[in-house]
């Protein structure tokens, strides 16, 4: 397909068109409406469905009975709203049950404001409802990448039985760039022993995270675990451009790493060796490969546009074997490539103490 101009909310939309999704569910709330009003239009003609459910609460449970059927199906809000979805995540994990969500990210905590904010990496990584269960997170920095990850998200819920969240921010949600509309290849995945479709010929099912009986629970329990372990092992992407002789790296996902590129690339013009770690998976996180660029020794700088959240992953990813700083603008104030670039240089000088 020819290379359009869009929003990147508009690219999450069409991605999900393309992938296949057929239903979405959701509520406005700024700054990701573009979203369910492209959906609005659109779905219907494509033989799918569009509900403006009545509460972010509504929508996610939607997103459940839809999942359960083994249908496509999405929905998308911003922080607070998915703050109201976390119980039915929850379930969605508990219950095994696939699903996109798509948080575009604004100012908080409490109301905040619509400008962009990294300050939801807690809530996504950590699994932001009750139990023990993990959801895979997604963190685009461009418009391509709202399209290209949102397309990888259906698959990856569908591969694993979970939830998937694409986790933009209102800078990437209402920016413009080139998109190149690729159609992805139809992937069959097989929900023929779990999907409820009616039981006519077969003996009924249940798609539950309800276990009452003697050691069910924790039986349950352990096999998520298991299979959060092979993801961890099998599903990590991350982009590292870390040259042998650097003298620092920068960590940085999303919107950050997009402002942290272009300090990083100026250091390097002026003649200082400066890599770049770009974490794509949020989680599963890129533990291994943030530690072998720690056991080379190379010092680590943490950038976000929050007060310090996933430089405790980067921390622990470390084991202790290179320092770690952080450099963070909460909401509020969005850096610029200056900004970062002179975090950088404060490095370099031995200007700041490890956190």
């Amino acid at each position: 397909m020819a290379k359009t101009f869009e929003k990147g909310n508009v690219a999450i939309a069409k991605a999900a068109v393309a992938a296949g999704c057929k239903y979405y569910f959701g509520y406005p709330i700024t700054p990701q409406s573009d979203i369910p009003e492209y959906l609005s239009g659109v779905l219907p003609s494509v033989g799918g469905q569009f509900v403006q459910a009545e509460s972010e609460v509504a929508s996610i449970n939607m997103l459940l009975g839809a999942g359960a059927t083994g249908k496509r199906a999405m929905t998308s809000s911003s922080s607070p709203g998915i703050s109201l979805k976390q119980e039915g995540i929850s379930y969605m994990a508990g219950s095994e049950v696939p699903g996109v969500i798509v948080n575009v990210q604004r100012s908080g905590p409490g109301l905040g404001g619509i400008a962009p904010s990294q300050g939801d990496y807690f809530q996504a990584t950590r699994g932001g409802g009750h139990g023990d269960y993990r959801i895979f997170v997604l963190a685009p920095s461009s418009v391509q990448e709202m399209y290209d990850l949102t397309v990888l998200a259906f698959d990856l819920a569908d591969q694993y039985r979970m939830p998937a969240m694409v986790l933009a921010d209102a800078m990437l949600g209402m920016m413009k760039e080139p998109l190149d509309e690729w159609v992805p290849e139809p992937k069959a995945f097989d929900k023929g022993d779990w999907a409820l479709g009616g039981a006519s010929g077969r003996p009924g099912r249940r798609v539950k995270s309800l276990f009452l009986g003697d050691g069910e629970l924790a039986e349950h329990n352990w096999r998520l675990a298991e299979k959060y372990r092979e993801i961890r092992e099998k599903a990590v992407r991350v982009d590292v451009q870390v040259p042998d002789g650097c003298e620092l790296a920068v960590v940085a996902f999303g919107s950050a790493a997009r402002i942290a590129k272009s300090a990083v690339d100026r250091a390097n013009d002026e003649g200082r060796r400066v890599g770049l770690i770009r974490p794509i998976t949020l989680w599963p996180f890129p533990t291994a490969e943030i530690r072998e660029v720690a056991e080379r020794g190379v010092p680590l700088l943490a950038v976000e546009l929050n007060t310090g959240q996933m430089v405790e992953d980067v921390r622990l990813s470390s084991e202790g074997r290179s320092p770690v700083t952080f450099a963070g603008w909460p909401p509020g104030y969005l850096p610029s490539p200056d900004d970062v670039y002179g975090e950088i240089a404060r490095r370099l000088a031995g200007g700041e103490k490890v956190a």
